[in-house]
This record gives structure tokens, C-alpha cells and sequence, in this order.
């Protein structure tokens, strides 16, 4: 058999796979991502060679892959959050996704530091990359519908689609300090304190202009055959050209493009639904059909890329300080992060626990880790910040994903009783 039928076998068996047996996963202590990784790992060069990726070897095209991945998931997070701004349920994934950020930054760095050996700035580089939680791998702590009120699920969302952007500030301070303090004032200036408000605002404009555009255009002429897959990608595809066009953060604009458009389209649900006919009519059409889509678009980039990370997972060293490093992010750096950040929140303790335990590492780490390497990271520490990272996300995909399934029940079953 030739390579391209291989593939063919093998992406048709996992695909197919996925369709019969998603609703058994999703009832046992078993995340889709496990499965995914393993099938990546068994493709590359720990199994049948089929996918011969390294991250060195394959830089700009393990970029593209995870970027790709990155932006769609973050879009589709955004969608599914129907809090407004505003609301105070954002106290909570604000705390997190700020000081939380920072202080897990900072004792990850201690940890690449002292474990890994790894020189500060390297440490640092390190920190940032790993820190970004993944809102999409862990699908049982996900907000499962728009009106989720559940403050555990909708912040751990909220959180994952928000961080990001701090995490692209560290690693480009990281990276300035590599190439002298003199560069320093003028990274803070850019990376921080331009491309991070910059990228909300283009964001937030963009969801609000085409959203009220396309429900006018939807009420006066009807939706035209593939609407929604031109009105999402577009979306997408406008915010993130725009915020990387004046050298803002284009995660956090595909983020509140998203949140955006799912306000203007609550609004004018609730107006709609508030009239004589009490029929939401052409708003709720455009959510319902949207969402269909953007779940069908998210699952495939979680397969593809998480798939990636398992292929390259065969390709470096994983010993006991690896194992260490990331077992020291997973319970040592998270829960203090959240500790800290939610102290005088007023979140209640069982809660909190659940923040502190699900900072699922995943995809934004994969993307993180190639843009560093791809843009003056010393090749001297590529392979253990590679090893690090894969290490890393390939523990969390597992820990958290054989204990989401049961935890989140558990979570479920105290709110019912209280």
C-alpha cells in the first residue's frame, strides 16, 4: 500500500471510530483527546512511522497546524459563552485569566528553574508557554450551552478563551529580554500595553458590526444556502487579519469577535421573543444554525491538532525531571495561581477546588511552544522546552481527562442536593 492510502485507512478509522462510539466516551472516565493522542502517537515515530514530525524538523508547518487550531477553538468558545459583559459571574475567569496568569507564570518559571535547569529568561520563556489552560480538550468542564450558569464550567471557559493573550505577552517579553534589556521598554509598550486592549476592541467591533449586519441582511432577504459557514469563517477570519494587521493580540480579537456576535444575537433574540408573537425568529435561526457549525469545525481541529501533538510526542526525551515539571504546573503552580486570585472572591471552597484541579494544558501550549522556537529562542534549549511541553500537555490530557467524567457528576450531583 502507498503512504496516501495508509492515511486514508488510518484517518477513516479514527474518524469513524469517533461517530460510533462518541456517546460511550462521553459517559466513562475517558476524554476524546487520550484517544486522539494515542492515535497520533501510533502514527508517528513510535508506531508505524506514518507520521514522521518533528517540531525542529517541521516549524513553520507545526505553527500553521496549531494556530489554525488555536483560533478556531477560541472562536468556538467564545460563541458558547452567553454571559454578558458586564455580568458578574466574569469576576471569576477575569481573576483567573489576569493575576492568576501571572502568578502561574512565575512559579512554572521557578519550577523550569529548579527542575529542568533551565537559565531564567529560558525559565520564563518556559512559564508562558505552558500557562495558557485549553477550553476544549477537557469537553465535561466545557460551558455546555449558552445559558450555563454553572460558575465551575463557566469559568474554566471563560478562562481558556481569555488567556492567551497574557501568555503571548510573556513570551514575547521573553523574547526581548533574549535579545538585551535594551529592547525591554519597547516590548512592554507593544506587546502589553497596545496589542492586548487593541486586540478586545477590534475584536468586540468586528462581532458587533457583522453580527447586526448579518441579522439585517437575514430578516430582509432570508439566509442564502452555507450562511452560517461564511459568517463564522469570515468572522474569524477579519478579526484576526485585522488585530495582526496593527500588530495587536489576534487571539483575544477572535475571542470577543465571538462573545460579540452571541450578544448582539441574545439581544435581539430577547426582543424578538418579547413581541406580540413571542417567536425569536430570525436571531435564534442564525444561533442555532452557527453553533451546529461551529461544533463541527471545532472537533475537527481538536482531532487534527491534538493528533499532531501525539505524533511529535514520540520524537523527544521524556525522563523523570519532565514528569516532575509537569506534575509540579499541574499541583503545585495552578493551584496557588488560583488561590491567590480568587482570595476575597467570595468563590466557595468546593469550587474553587475544581478551578484549582482543571487548568487542562493543551493546543495554545503546542502553538505557543513553535512560535517561540520559530522566532529566537536559543537552540540550545529547544529540545528540553520541547520536551517540557509535550511532556506537559500529554500528562494533562490524561490526568484531567480520566478524572473529568467522574469529578464533574460528583460537582453536578452536590448541586442538585444543595
Amino acid at each position: 500500500m502507498s503512504l496516501l492510502t495508509d492515511w486514508y485507512l488510518a484517518a477513516g478509522a479514527l474518524l469513524l471510530l469517533m461517530a460510533l462510539t462518541g456517546a460511550t466516551i462521553a459517559r466513562v472516565p475517558f476524554s476524546a483527546a487520550m484517544l486522539y493522542l494515542a492515535f497520533g502517537y501510533a502514527l508517528g515515530r513510535g508506531g508505524l512511522g506514518l507520521l514522521d514530525l518533528d517540531v525542529a524538523g517541521h516549524l513553520p508547518l507545526v505553527e500553521s497546524i496549531a494556530e489554525i487550531g488555536v483560533v478556531l477553538s477560541l472562536f468556538s468558545v467564545g460563541l458558547r459563552v452567553g454571559v454578558p459583559p458586564g455580568d458578574p459571574a466574569w469576576r471569576v475567569p477575569l481573576r483567573l485569566a489576569g493575576p492568576g496568569m501571572v502568578i502561574t507564570i512565575a512559579a512554572a518559571a521557578l519550577a523550569g528553574w529548579w527542575i529542568l535547569g533551565l537559565g531564567w529568561v529560558s525559565a520564563l520563556l518556559l512559564a508562558a508557554i505552558v500557562a495558557p489552560t485549553d477550553p476544549v480538550l477537557a469537553s465535561d468542564v466545557q460551558i455546555r450551552g449558552v445559558s450555563e450558569r454553572d460558575a465551575v464550567r463557566f469559568g474554566l471557559t471563560a478562562e481558556g478563551g481569555m488567556n492567551d493573550g497574557l501568555a503571548a505577552a510573556g513570551i514575547l517579553l521573553a523574547l526581548a529580554l533574549y535579545a538585551g534589556p535594551a529592547t525591554l521598554g519597547r516590548a512592554l509598550l507593544t506587546d502589553v500595553v497596545w496589542s492586548l486592549p487593541a486586540g478586545l476592541a477590534i475584536g468586540w467591533a468586528c462581532g458587533s458590526g457583522i453580527g447586526s449586519l448579518a441579522l439585517a441582511l437575514h430578516r430582509r432577504e432570508g439566509a442564502p444556502e452555507g450562511f452560517e459557514g461564511f459568517l463564522l469563517l469570515g468572522l474569524i477570519a477579519l478579526a484576526y487579519g485585522l488585530a495582526t494587521l496593527v500588530h495587536a493580540e489576534g487571539f483575544l480579537a477572535v475571542f470577543a469577535a465571538a462573545v460579540a456576535l452571541r450578544r448582539i444575537e441574545r439581544r435581539a433574540t430577547a426582543r424578538a421573543g418579547a413581541g406580540a408573537t413571542g417567536d425569536p425568529g430570525a436571531p435564534a435561526v442564525i444561533a442555532h444554525q452557527l453553533l451546529a457549525f461551529n461544533r463541527q469545525v471545532e472537533h475537527i481541529a481538536e482531532v487534527v491538532v491534538v493528533v499532531l501533538a501525539g505524533a511529535l510526542l514520540a520524537t523527544v526525551a521524556l525522563d523523570i525531571r519532565v514528569l516532575a515539571f509537569a506534575l509540579a504546573v499541574i499541583l503545585v503552580a495552578r493551584p496557588l495561581a488560583v488561590a491567590l486570585a480568587l482570595a476575597g472572591a467570595g468563590v466557595p471552597a468546593r469550587e474553587r477546588r475544581l478551578l484549582q484541579w482543571f487548568g487542562v494544558r493543551g493546543i495554545g501550549s503546542l502553538y505557543w511552544l513553535a512560535f517561540a522556537l520559530n522566532r529566537g529562542a536559543p537552540a540550545g534549549d529547544a529540545a528540553a522546552l520541547t520536551a517540557a511541553t509535550l511532556g506537559l500537555v500529554a500528562v494533562s490530557v490524561v490526568v484531567h481527562g480520566i478524572s473529568a467524567t467522574p469529578v464533574m457528576d460528583w460537582h453536578v450531583r452536590r448541586r442538585r442536593r444543595a
